[in-house]
C-alpha cells in the first residue's frame, strides 16, 4: 500500500483552511487509518509532517502554473471592472478636484454630459484598463504567493491561529509591489480625466506628462498610492477571508463543498462587496490626496490638506466612491473566483482552521 505521507509530500500546501475545495478538506479513511490514529494525524499536522492532499486538479496547487493562473485571474478581473466603472471614477476623480464645478453625483454626471457627450464618460478608459491589468495581475498572483509564503514560514500551528495576521501581510506584500506598475497610468489617468485638453487618452497623454514634468514625474504619486492601495488591498483580502468564513458558516446551510459552483460564486460576490465598503472607507483620504497630486504640475500634500480640509479629506466625493468600490471589489472576487474555477482551482475561502483540522483528524 503507498505511504500516504510520501503522496503528500508531492503536494506544496498551506494549511487547508485558507482554501475552499471538498477534496483539500478531506482525505481518505482508507488511507489513514490503517497507519495512524487520529490523534497521531493530529500531531503530525502541528508538526508539518501531514498535509491535506490537493484535489486532482488541471492546474497543480502553488505550481508556476498556479500562481500564473491567479495572476490572469486577477488581471482580468481587476481591468475588466475598473474599466466598467470608468465613468463613475470620472465623475468621482472631478468631484475631487473641482467641487464647485461637479457639487454632487447627478449634477457632475449632467456636467460631463453637457460638455463632452456619451463619449466624454469614459475618458481615460485607456491608462485605467492598463494600469489596473498588470497592478491586479501582480496583486492576486503575489497574494496567493505571500500568503503561502508566510504560511510556511509560520508553520500550522500559527498559520491557523494567525491566519488574519497573514492575510494582512500578503496582501499588503504584494500590493507594493503591484503599485509600481500601477502609478504612472494612475498619473497620467487622472490628468487626462480632470484637465480639459490636456490629452485624449493613454498614447497621447504619456509622452506628454513625460515631456512636462520627466519620467519621475510619474511617480509622484507613489507615496500617496502607496498610502490608498496598502490600507485598501490590506482590507480587501483580510474582510473577504473573514466575511466569506462567516457567512458560510452562519448565512449558507449547506456546507461549501456540497455547494454548486453558481452559489458559491454568488457568495464569493456579496462577500466582496461587504468588503469593498470598508475598504472605500479606509482608504478615501488618500484617494483625495492621489486625485490632487496627479491634477496639477508641482501640487504638494500641504497645499492639499489645505484646500480639502481635514473634514473634506475624509469625505468629499465618498459616496460615490462606497457605490464604486462596493461592486469593484464584488465584481471583482466573482470574476477572480470565477476564473479559478475555469482553471480547475477551489474557489477562495473556507471553514476556520479548527473546523479543519478537527475534519481531518476524524476521516
Amino acid at each position: 500500500m503507498a505511504d500516504p505521507l510520501s503522496n503528500s509530500r508531492r503536494h506544496s500546501l498551506v494549511p487547508s483552511f485558507l482554501y475552499s475545495s471538498s477534496s483539500s478538506m478531506t482525505t481518505s479513511t482508507d488511507a489513514l487509518r490503517p497507519s495512524v490514529s487520529s490523534s497521531l494525524v493530529g500531531a503530525a499536522l502541528l508538526s508539518k509532517r501531514v498535509v491535506v492532499p490537493a484535489p486532482k486538479e488541471k492546474v497543480e496547487m502553488y505550481s508556476a502554473g498556479f500562481y500564473a493562473a491567479c495572476g490572469v485571474g486577477g488581471m482580468l478581473s481587476t481591468g475588466l471592472t475598473h474599466l466598467a466603472v470608468t465613468p463613475i471614477d470620472l465623475v468621482k476623480c472631478n468631484m475631487q478636484i473641482d467641487p464647485i464645478k461637479y457639487k454632487s453625483i447627478t449634477s457632475g454626471f449632467g456636467v460631463l454630459l453637457k460638455e463632452q457627450g456619451i463619449r466624454g464618460l469614459f475618458k481615460g478608459w485607456a491608462p485605467t484598463w492598463v494600469g489596473y491589468s498588470v497592478q491586479g495581475a501582480g496583486k492576486f498572483g503575489l497574494y496567493e504567493f505571500f500568503k503561502k509564503y508566510y504560511s510556511d514560514v509560520a508553520g500550522p500551528e500559527y498559520a491557523a491561529k494567525y491566519k488574519t495576521l497573514i492575510y494582512l501581510a500578503g496582501s499588503a506584500s504584494a500590493e507594493v509591489i503591484a503599485d509600481v506598475a500601477l502609478c504612472p497610468m494612475e498619473a497620467v489617468k487622472v490628468r487626462v480625466q480632470t484637465q480639459p485638453g490636456f490629452a485624449r487618452g493613454l498614447t497621447d497623454g504619456l509622452p506628454k506628462f513625460i515631456k512636462s514634468e520627466g519620467a519621475l514625474g510619474l511617480y509622484k504619486g507613489m507615496v500617496p498610492l502607496w498610502g490608498r492601495q496598502v490600507p485598501y488591498t490590506m482590507m480587501k483580502f483580510a474582510s473577504f477571508e473573514t466575511i466569506i468564513e462567516l457567512m458560510y458558516k452562519h448565512a449558507i446551510p449547506t456546507p461549501k463543498e456540497q455547494c454548486s459552483k453558481p452559489l458559491q460564486l454568488g457568495v464569493s460576490f456579496a462577500s466582496g462587496y461587504i468588503a469593498g465598503v470598508f475598504c472605500a472607507v479606509v482608504s478615501h483620504p488618500a484617494d483625495n490626496l492621489v486625485s490632487f497630486l496627479n491634477n496639477a504640475k508641482g501640487a504638494t500634500v500641504g497645499e492639499a490638506l489645505k484646500k480639502l480640509g481635514v473634514l473634506g479629506l475624509f469625505t468629499r466625493g465618498l459616496p460615490l466612491r462606497i457605490v464604486m468600490i462596493g461592486t469593484l471589489t464584488g465584481g471583482q472576487w466573482v470574476i477572480y473566483d470565477a476564473f479559478k474555477v475555469f482553471v480547475g482551482l477551489p474557489t477562495t475561502g473556507g471553514p476556520a482552521p479548527a473546523a479543519a483540522a478537527i475534519k481531518v483528524a476524524n476521516a
